[in-house]
């Protein structure tokens, strides 16, 4: 899936990803692709990328947000953030 983490002032991340961690408004809650569309509200914690690339040192990134919101779209997840 395509991701992109948006905060008011840059962009933190984007490219593709296998898996994705959010921090819910409940729990967190993991997003692969081809998930179907939704619109979330994002409380503090780490946003959790995995599968982005094919070395070890591309497995994984971690953003940490206050809060934000999660759309997913067409296998495109887009988090507005306040980093």
């Amino acid at each position: 899936m395509r991701v992109r983490i948006i905060t008011s002032k840059k962009e933190l991340y984007e490219g593709e990803a296998k898996q994705v961690v959010l921090p819910g408004r409940d729990e967190e809650f993991s997003i692969l692709d081809f998930h179907q569309p939704f619109l979330y509200r994002l409380q503090r914690g780490y946003v959790k990328i995995s599968g982005v690339g094919t070395k070890p040192s591309q497995s994984g990134q971690s953003f940490f947000i206050k809060d934000g919101i999660a759309k997913m779209l067409n296998n495109n997840l887009t988090v507005l953030a306040e980093a």
